[in-house]
């Protein structure tokens, strides 16, 4: 597979001097610059009948995430961190209030283990909604389509191309997409990048990689925090700390990584996480993207388990912090 061009916003910045642009091929799909990848039916396929070795330990698993109704975010303003599930996150930096990939509700023909921590309805003195990329859950039409209409004066960042979807959703909003290594167009007080992931964009049958994936960099004076988004391992987080070499919080996804034949090229293991967090050079690890949905075939709670463990064993270089949902994490 090899690209034949390069597309970035042209009226945003680039971070990254000898970037050309983000790598599209010749039916001008958006490519991973390190992996280009292209779903398989027939993978697809196989792992649809092939046997879980897991199988009967994942039927077993009592695993669940913990919730707590701590609402105290809304009395004060302190920056803070929110678990909401899976890769949803309230988040506030210098008074700046963002809400990244929400999925309040089920997604089609997948199993959810946990409920969102808090209603769509609190959320509405949004300055910004971050969407990393298409997949359903990360990117859910009835939830941003409520959010929006909570929050008139909203703008969007996500990738090349969300636009065309995202705009149907939002109206009377702003959409400002970005491509690899470019910074948004964002106030003073809050400074926004968009950086790759290695992963793949879908949401019906014809439009396979026509829209960006990536993740965000949040950072002020005081603070720098990385989103990992949907991902593969790559070097990409080795770039990303040459950019951004004082990341204080890495947040990493952990889950949907077996079986390892189908899932890697697009999701990590915790093994490949916390080796992610340490090229990164951040301080504390906030594991992501589990507990949620089955999504795959490992226990819902082997990548706490996992991850537990590897911080017994002093296997982490840094502060693990596992967040409950809606837990009210001060910054």
């Amino acid at each position: 597979m090899k690209n034949l061009g390069y597309i970035k916003n042209d009226k945003l910045f680039t971070i990254k001097s000898d970037w050309k642009g983000t790598p599209i091929d010749k039916n001008n799909r958006f490519m991973n610059h390190e992996f280009p990848f292209v779903p398989k039916l027939s993978d697809v396929l196989k792992w649809s009948f092939e046997r879980n070795p897991q199988k009967d330990e994942k039927k077993a698993d009592a695993f669940r995430l913990i919730h707590k109704d701590d609402k105290t975010f809304l009395k004060h303003d302190r920056d803070c961190l929110i678990w909401l599930g899976h890769s949803t996150f309230f988040l506030r930096l210098n008074g700046v209030n963002l809400l990244i990939d929400p999925v309040f509700y089920k997604i089609p023909l997948v199993k959810r283990y946990a409920d969102h921590a808090f209603s769509p309805q609190l959320f509405s003195n949004l300055h910004y909604l971050l969407i990393s990329h298409n997949h359903q859950d990360h990117c859910q039409e009835k939830s941003i389509r409520e959010i929006s209409a909570l929050n008139p004066g909203l703008t969007i960042l996500s990738g090349l191309s969300m636009e065309n979807l995202l705009a149907p959703w939002s109206k009377g909003t702003t959409v400002q997409t970005a491509g690899w290594y470019q910074q948004y167009q964002t106030s003073d007080e809050l400074a926004i990048y968009y950086l790759p992931s290695r992963h793949w964009s879908k949401r019906s049958l014809n439009d396979t990689n026509r829209e960006l994936w990536g993740a965000f960099v949040f950072q002020t004076k005081e603070k720098t925090i990385y989103f990992s988004g949907d991902t593969g391992y790559g070097s990409h987080f080795k770039e990303a700390r040459k950019l951004f070499p004082s990341i204080d919080i890495a947040i990493i996804g952990v889950g949907a990584y077996k079986p390892d034949w189908f899932m890697h090229v697009n999701h990590i293991s915790p093994q490949d996480a916390v080796k992610a967090f340490h090229e990164l050079g951040a301080k504390i690890f906030i594991p992501m993207h589990y507990g949620t949905f089955d999504l795959s075939d490992e226990p819902v709670g082997e990548p706490v388990r996992l991850l537990k463990d590897f911080a017994k064993q002093n296997k982490i270089n840094g502060e693990l912090k596992l967040l409950d949902l809606g837990e009210n994490w001060l910054l």
